[in-house]
């Protein structure tokens, strides 16, 4: 059928009115802004363990799906929902390491419109081969399905009587035991741990009276430290360059021998095949999670919790970083490079004590 110049413009004049009506209508709906390549640019804080995540140009693009872009700045965990610096920058999300940080982000005047967690790590203790086969010796190290489970009571007791490293079967280190966290009062693997280790010395999750009966003993354990970074990444990179002699035992995030492993499989492989001591994992018993909640401050970033939570992102998030998803389990398969060296659950798990008592005892270590 002949179709006229006239029913032929008209077509097109509708056409072109559909296809404009439409592309407004798309542009207004936020959570389709990704079919069209706009973006909504996210600023917000982040704990500095989650750098390498969100900096992965596969993490970039599923963001991108969402229609959203983030501009991330590393900042403690601790300091990003307290210091006024930081807040005064109206950041649209913080991400810090801890749920508990959500308390002290309202506490500090933060109006949160959303929080939930999004990933999860155990806090663990890396150490070095030569170190655990003393410690295995000693009693304090045991091997359960292949992985390596810590007395962390009986070594905090052991450090803060002052046992020498050959005391506890390790020779090959001089001088008295110690362990490194990062400060608490910066960074929260340090604040976790001297969460932990409250409530080890308590004997059950820590409680004001407690704070006052055995906070004297988290503050021994923590000057016996000497310098403590400011940050989980760089406490990280000082064990891997300081090796057996210069950091010994560190605490960390479970997921960053991963990260370090999947980011060079070949170095990773030359390591576990070569003569030197090798990077081993303990899991204290109990440990505690670092959960990582992320704290939408501005209505912009709501969206930002559909995306992380993601079954693309979590996968990636699992796979290629080795972060749990926020029930504290795989999101992914764990073949590969890092085949056996995660345990698939965590069993026992103590929670860290309300704010009240974790306010209180950064106060005593900030003594």
């Amino acid at each position: 059928m002949a179709l006229s110049r006239r029913a032929f413009g008209v077509g097109l004049l509708a056409t072109g009115i559909a296809g404009t009506g439409g592309y407004f209508a798309v542009r207004d709906r936020p959570e389709l802004q990704g079919l069209l390549g706009t973006r909504t640019k996210l600023f917000g804080f982040v704990g500095g363990e989650k750098e390498a995540f969100l900096a992965d140009p596969d993490v970039v693009d599923a963001v991108k799906d969402y229609g959203l872009s983030i501009d991330s700045r590393v900042a403690g965990s601790v300091e990003m929902v307290r210091e006024q610096a930081l807040l005064s920058q109206n950041p649209q999300f913080l991400w810090p390491s801890s749920s508990i940080m959500v308390d002290i982000a309202r506490q500090s005047g933060v109006k949160i419109r959303d929080d939930r967690v999004m990933l999860n790590t155990p806090v663990v203790v890396y150490t070095w081969q030569p170190v655990v086969d003393g410690l295995i010796k000693s009693g304090l190290v045991t091997v359960v399905d292949g992985h390596h489970q810590l007395d962390l009571k009986a070594l905090l007791d052991a450090i803060l009587a002052g046992t020498d490293w050959s005391k506890l079967g390790v020779a090959t280190l001089y001088g008295r035991a110690r362990i490194v966290s990062t400060d608490p009062n910066r960074s929260n693997s340090g604040f976790i741990f001297s969460g932990l280790a409250l409530s080890l010395f308590s004997g059950n999750v820590a409680t004001p009276d407690d704070l006052t009966r055995v906070g004297g003993k988290v503050q021994s354990i923590f000057r016996n430290m000497g310098f403590k970074s400011p940050s989980s990444g760089k406490l990280f990179d000082q064990y891997l360059a300081g090796g057996l002699g210069g950091e010994p035992m560190i605490i960390g995030y479970e997921n960053q021998l991963v990260e370090w492993a999947l980011a060079d499989p070949g170095r990773w492989s030359r390591i576990q095949s070569g003569q030197g001591a090798k990077p081993v994992v303990l899991y204290p018993r109990p440990t505690v999670y670092s959960a990582h909640p992320l704290i939408v401050v501005d209505q912009t970033a709501e969206r930002l919790i559909e995306a992380l939570t993601s079954a693309r992102l979590q996968e990636l998030a699992w796979t290629k970083h080795g972060f749990r998803g926020p029930l504290g389990t795989a999101t992914g398969d764990t073949q590969g490079t890092i085949a056996g060296l995660l345990p698939s659950e965590i069993d026992a798990v103590l929670p860290i004590p309300d704010a009240g008592v974790m306010l209180g005892l950064l106060n005593m270590l900030a003594n």
